[in-house]
């Protein structure tokens, strides 16, 4: 058996459980494997088109698999607005992880699925430095800055970080964490709370009104973004502590049949990209890869 015929094998069982996806969501369905970065746009463009032309439905909703260490915010918000121009609904699922940017981007959903082994991750937007193009966390170093600043007493050490400190980097840093905040906060209003119409804990049947969904969106950005809470940019935020931030997640754990066809979409694949090693996979079953 060459691998080559192996691995066509793993993609006639993986188109199959997409198709059971489909069904069950009643959406398109894509898989979305690798860091968001500016060099993917074009092809994650590209490729949703081609989605939206092939399709065999007339969804107007699509499912989102998505499995990513982060990146850029900046282009999180280009993908968004990708996802909107074609779908007035966007689902997230998250069979794995989706970290940082990874993160941002889910919370441009309508719905978020998770289950009990999933996790997204504290929000620390990489910033794409103009000197070598690379993507750095900014969170961590805001924080040293700050932590430095503080102090009534400066270390030799200290002293040492702060003279070789670029104002323009840092300022990028920081632009950077307000654009994740500011994404963040949009997003939840437009999408996710759009159907947060009454109070379902405290003054329970009273009216939600723009400010309240405003003002809880803030909440959640600047509690996913607290670098000093999650201590780690690689901290796993489960659905129990997105739930402790009343975060509202759609749990799969316990729906065998919805949990088997994404395992069944996701495990094959996921198998497959590590195998290659892939750095960046898109997959839908209507489009050939």
């Amino acid at each position: 058996m060459t691998p080559d015929y192996f691995d066509r094998t793993i993609f006639d069982v993986v188109d199959k459980c997409a198709s059971t996806l489909e069904q069950k969501m009643q959406s398109d369905v894509i898989f979305y494997h690798g860091r968001i970065h500016p060099v993917y746009f074009r092809v994650f463009r590209d490729f949703i088109e081609d989605v939206k032309s092939k399709s065999p439905n007339e969804h107007q909703a699509i499912s989102v698999v998505l499995r990513t260490g982060g990146g850029s915010a900046e282009t999180t918000e280009r993908m968004v607005a990708v996802l909107r121009k074609h779908y007035s609904t966007v689902n997230f699922i998250v069979p794995d992880i989706a970290m940082s940017a990874g993160t941002i981007f889910c919370m441009a959903g309508d719905k978020i699925y998770m289950d009990y082994a999933s996790s997204l991750g504290p929000i620390d937007p990489q910033v794409q430095l103009p000197d070598t193009g690379d993507l750095v966390p900014a969170l961590g170093y805001i924080d040293k800055v700050a932590e430095i600043v503080k102090k009534s007493r400066l270390s030799p050490a200290d002293v040492v970080m702060l003279k070789s400190l670029d104002l323009a980097k840092l300022a990028l840093f920081e632009q950077g964490r307000d654009l994740s905040i500011d994404l963040l906060k949009d997003w939840l209003v437009k999408y996710k709370f759009k159907d947060w119409t009454h109070h379902r804990t405290n003054n329970v049947g009273t009216p939600v009104t723009a400010k309240e969904k405003e003002a809880r969106a803030k909440e959640i950005a600047t509690e996913l973004s607290n670098h000093k809470r999650w201590r780690s940019h690689g901290r796993n935020l489960d659905i129990n502590k997105l739930k402790s931030l009343r975060i509202e997640i759609e749990d799969y754990s316990d729906d065998a049949a919805l949990r088997d066809a994404i395992r069944g979409y996701n495990d094959p694949l996921t198998g497959y990209i590590d195998r290659h090693r892939l750095d960046f996979y898109l997959h839908n079953a209507h489009v050939e890869n």
